[in-house]
């Protein structure tokens, strides 16, 4: 796990590595043991290092390889390295390392950019060829590493983050009103390859880009889950199947040079994760979990189930209790960590957490991705039996934080747009060939963005904050190809992943399997009081703020009036939704 950089020119104008080098200091987090450079001439990478695997100086980036005349810099982990290297190694590729990164390297010398189908695992990469000045950027399946791209007329940047490409300079910081749209509407997820930035894009996942040389460039997508049926079996078949999967996907997970712990919320996801590593033999295993303070009469932690889960398996658990006075600095700090406006509450709690995890292991396991793939949200059982041609209004009904219309009283004129882009953006999806019904229809919209870029880019930037990598078994390619074949029903039993409370039932406790569904409680963003809630009226009534003029004057003082009674469909705070899209902003100069 690490932070990448790169510039690349294109003519004979020659790469700005003093504009790498400025990344470089935005990726430090991600990347705290180690620093390299490489250039030659029109091209120039950088790297921050995270030692996982092959903790020498062989494992060091950026990685070059003379005689096959490659060079690259790599963000994640290949769990199957092991396997390709000696493949390779049977083709006559001799090795200098036991990183995955020297894989990736040879892998693409001998199957050029087809090599991506051949990981398991999350990555993202740039590889340059010397002799063509051919880059190749290439993300993985499900998006779980992020890649962030700023084009200009005769030159393209790339980073793991948004803010290393600010710090390069020369970035187009308007505001985009599409995305803006979307943020307001789509669950404030913003769609690839758009940002907020106007200036900034990123590379879709299961996405290759081949860049030649001349600055013309190809892009294709290598992989989609197919959501029709492609299997019949049992509902106990499907459950026995699933939970082979999701055993294969753990063990994969704790491929490491240091050890492995497990990010334990108390869920059904993570609790499954701990009860499958106990049944492989893992001993000794550490656990994280962690609580707020009640607030607005609402409970902050999750503890009883945690600690039943690590009693159970005799994990060496961590219990972080988090005060008020832990509480509001790390907000400033959640913001600065954020690669695009995340308004999840969560995000305060993975970032909290990570920073005491990361003084105990480097590497944990996360439940992320379950509730996406296998039907656990409360917006998937009224979408069952809808027909298919209806499913747009289904959809949008349920997830949409607010209709198109309410945008006009909200944003003042210059920041709306003349048409309901969100609406339009599920249309398109929903038309495409296949998802059989309008169940599979959201899951699989709601996987390929919703879940990219709400809690997995939420795990990855609070996790690597602290230098410590998240790795999301139930985000196993494998694993999610299955659960999209499943059929909805199979899904949907039992108040949603029934199929996974089967697999799970005998390993699991059923207090925690048949426990209603929780989320990271962070009751000090829900319930907006006291000096939060001034740091909220602080960022909305700023200089930057006022002059930005996103938002509609009577709208924000009536929130301000009444701070926690307007609510999303999805029951987020409305406050929180606006004070955080301005926090972000200021806190990135723009």
């Amino acid at each position: 796990m690490c932070g990448i950089a790169g510039e690349l020119c294109f003519g004979d104008r020659a790469a700005d590595t003093k504009a790498v080098h400025r990344m470089l200091p935005c990726l430090e987090s991600r990347g705290p043991d180690g620093e390299g450079t490489w250039n030659n001439g029109r091209i120039a990478f950088g790297h921050r290092r995270l030692r996982i695997i092959d903790l020498s100086e062989a494992g060091r980036q950026p990685m070059t390889d003379e005689r096959l005349g490659l060079t690259v810099v790599f963000n994640g982990c290949v769990y199957n390295y092991r396997e390709l290297r000696e493949e390779l190694q049977g083709y006559g590729y001799e090795f200098v390392s036991t990183s995955d990164t020297e894989v990736i390297l040879k892998a693409y010398h001998r199957w050029g950019a087809d090599c991506v189908t051949r990981f398991l695992g999350m990555f993202a990469f740039a590889i340059a060829e010397h002799d063509t000045g051919t880059v190749t950027l290439a993300r993985d399946r499900l998006g779980i590493k992020p890649l962030y791209l700023a084009e200009t007329p005769g030159r393209l940047r790339f980073a793991s983050t948004l803010p290393a490409l600010l710090a390069a300079g020369g970035v187009d910081t308007t505001i985009d009103t599409v995305a803006l749209h979307h943020y307001m509407t789509f669950h404030s997820v913003v769609p690839a390859p758009r940002t907020i930035l106007s200036g900034v894009r990123k590379l879709p996942p299961a996405t290759v880009r081949v860049i030649r040389a001349d600055g013309t460039s190809t892009e294709r997508v290598y992989w989609e889950a197919s959501f029709t049926r492609t299997l019949d079996l049992s509902a106990d078949e499907w459950a026995e199947a699933l939970r082979e999967k999701l055993r294969l996907a753990v063990e994969r997970r704790m491929v490491a040079d240091v050890p492995v712990g497990v990010l334990l919320s108390g869920g059904l996801d993570s609790s499954f994760i701990v009860a499958l590593l106990a049944e492989q033999g893992q001993t000794g295993l550490t656990t994280f979990s962690i609580g707020f303070e009640a607030a607005g009469g609402e409970s902050g932690d999750e503890f009883a189930y945690s600690d039943l889960i690590a009693r159970k398996f005799g994990t060496q658990h961590h219990q972080i209790k988090i005060g008020h006075d832990r509480f509001l600095p790390a907000v400033e700090r959640t913001v600065a960590a954020m690669s695009e406006p995340m308004v999840s509450h969560d995000c305060i709690a993975f970032n909290l957490l990570s920073e005491d995890v990361s003084k105990q292991v480097k590497v944990v396991q996360s439940g992320q991705g379950a509730d996406e793939i296998l039907a656990g949200y409360s917006w998937y059982p009224p979408l069952a039996g809808v027909p298919r041609e209806q499913a747009v209004e289904a959809y949008a009904k349920e997830f949409f934080d607010r209709p198109h219309a309410d945008l006009a009283r909200q944003l003042n004129p210059r920041w709306l747009v003349d048409r309901d882009v969100s609406r339009e953006f599920v249309a398109e999806s929903f038309g495409r060939p296949g998802a059989t019904t309008a169940v599979d229809a959201a899951l699989r919209l709601d996987s390929q963005v919703m879940l990219v870029d709400d809690p997995v880019k939420r795990v990855d930037n609070m996790t690597m904050a602290w230098g410590l990598e998240a790795r999301v078994p139930f985000l196993d390619h494998e694993l999610v190809e299955f659960a999209a074949a499943c059929p909805p029903e199979v899904k949907l039993a039992q108040g949603g992943k029934g199929v996974l409370k089967e697999a799970a039932r005998g390993l699991v406790p059923d207090e925690v399997i048949d426990r209603p569904k929780g989320y990271f409680p962070v009751p000090g963003i829900r319930h907006l009081e006291g000096p939060m809630l001034e740091k909220v009226r602080d960022a909305l009534h700023a200089p930057a703020a006022r002059e930005r003029a996103l938002f509609r004057s009577e709208y924000v003082e009536a929130l301000l009036a009444d701070p926690n009674t307007p609510r999303t469909t999805l029951g987020a705070n409305q406050l929180w939704q606006l004070a955080l899209l301005e926090m972000w902003l200021q806190d990135n100069g723009i």
